[in-house]
């Protein structure tokens, strides 16, 4: 299958193209097109239909569309960063911190938790996948954690730094890739959409 990834984000499409080998996922920039939507809806769910729907109404013939909403919730935090996980710590001028500045915000906003039980967290990850007008699918998965005291590890990105996967007590970004694709809320919730789409191979 042919798929259309409704994102910009090149690290998210090398992961998907681990996941859902032997598909073929392109960036729309790939196809020549200019794509950008303003997340502002209420879950993430609700999130990657409204990208899915809005890519697939500039898209070529013959491309499924699959868009994904992923954010980090921290329990002390009461859900946040959430579904605006990719702003996290925006400055009141609108500027985006970059990715290792977020992770460190992050860890001085939990810095007086100092018990790891207090910095329980979750990844979220919500894939939407539209095959033709009328085929639409949504799942939606996560997985179980902890805020790190510090970041470590280089493999991964956004978060992974900071997160440690509760089943195997290790940040996420310390984990091989391999071993990363059999814990990640995406590859959770994309293992569940594949079974979707070996229906229309």
């Amino acid at each position: 299958m042919k798929i259309l990834l409704a994102s910009n984000n090149a690290h998210k499409k090398e992961e998907f193209c681990r996941i859902l080998a032997p598909h073929t996922i392109a960036l729309p920039a790939e196809l020549g097109l200019t794509f950008d939507f303003d997340e502002d809806k209420e879950t993430f769910t609700e999130n990657a239909l409204g990208k899915a729907h809005a890519l697939a109404a500039i898209a070529p013939a013959g491309w499924a569309i699959l868009a994904d909403d992923s954010g980090l919730c921290v329990d002390a935090l009461g859900g946040a960063p959430g579904i605006h996980t990719a702003r996290y710590g925006q400055t009141e001028g609108g500027a985006l911190l970059e990715s290792g500045e977020r992770n460190q915000f992050l860890l001085k906003n939990l810095s007086h938790l100092t018990k790891r039980a207090e910095r329980s967290a979750h990844f979220v990850c919500a894939l939407a996948l539209i095959i033709a007008e009328h085929r639409v699918y949504t799942v939606c998965e996560r997985v179980d954690g902890f805020i790190a005291f510090e970041a470590s590890g280089s493999t991964g990105f956004g978060y992974d730094p900071i997160f440690i996967v509760e089943e195997v007590g290790a940040p996420m970004a310390t984990l091989p890739e391999g071993e990363k694709d059999k814990y990640s809320h995406r590859a959770l919730a994309s293992r569940k959409m594949n079974m979707i789409m070996k229906e229309y191979e």
